[in-house]
């Protein structure tokens, strides 16, 4: 909790898919998914979690690579660059050196992932600066979250959206401020997340919002990410 209390609020976090991107071949969907993470980074994003699931694991890792080189250059004029997360790959966020790791409900739970953390020799130098996060579908999930030793949480999805229909019906704004209410660490909000319907989801006490599309577009994000610190001033 006392690395998290650091974050400025709200939390803005840029979930990758780089499939859903324009390019023909899996070159060209990684430089576009580097452009839009270089604009994400440049317009101030706060963290940037790369989910690319159908990579191997080397794959991954040189993506990690590439995504915190190009995040590191695109913010130097701020005082930090984004929070590089490593979604479920325990393995490649360790490898990379990155800032965290985001598991599914369906993933080693968070306390084993941090077990495997203060044995791995690699991870020696990411234990004080490391944040395991964890999906959760429900109020039982993120309760068991907590006690599993996570550091905050995704809830949704709140809203309708394509790419959490597999976990069923939208959540909804009650039950999202219900998990708030009822949970000692950070809640971010996912799921059909816009500019027009954040404010609510911070008003319901999330401590931030995570998206793909809302901050995918390389050519809008600046924008979108300028005008919620606007809305939340």
């Amino acid at each position: 909790m006392s690395l998290l209390n650091n974050f400025r609020r709200p939390i803005l976090c840029y979930v990758t898919d780089r499939r859903s991107l324009a390019g023909a071949t899996q070159l060209q969907s990684n430089e576009s998914l580097l452009r839009s993470i270089s604009a994400a980074a440049e317009a101030g994003i706060d963290w940037i979690q790369i989910r690319e699931q159908d990579l191997s694991g080397k794959e991954y890792a040189a993506l990690t690579l590439e995504a915190v080189r190009h995040s590191k250059k695109a913010s130097q004029h701020r005082e930090t660059a984004p929070r590089i997360h490593v979604n479920d790959r325990l393995d490649v966020a360790i490898t990379t050196q990155a800032g965290g790791v985001h598991l599914g409900e369906n993933s080693i739970p968070p306390r084993e992932a941090k077990r495997l953390l203060l044995i791995a020799p690699k991870a020696q130098s990411l234990r004080d600066d490391f944040l395991v996060g964890i999906s959760c579908h429900s109020l039982e999930g993120a309760k068991s979250a907590v006690r599993d030793g996570a550091d905050y949480i995704f809830f949704g999805p709140v809203f309708t959206t394509p790419s959490k229909m597999k976990f069923g019906a939208p959540q909804g704004l009650e039950r999202l401020a219900e998990v708030c209410r009822s949970v000692s660490i950070p809640v971010l909000a996912i799921g059909g997340i816009t500019l027009e319907n954040a404010v609510s989801c911070l008003d319901s006490g999330a401590s931030g919002v995570a998206a793909i599309r809302l901050f995918q577009d390389a050519s809008g994000s600046a924008s979108v990410i300028e005008a919620l610190r606007k809305l939340t001033s």
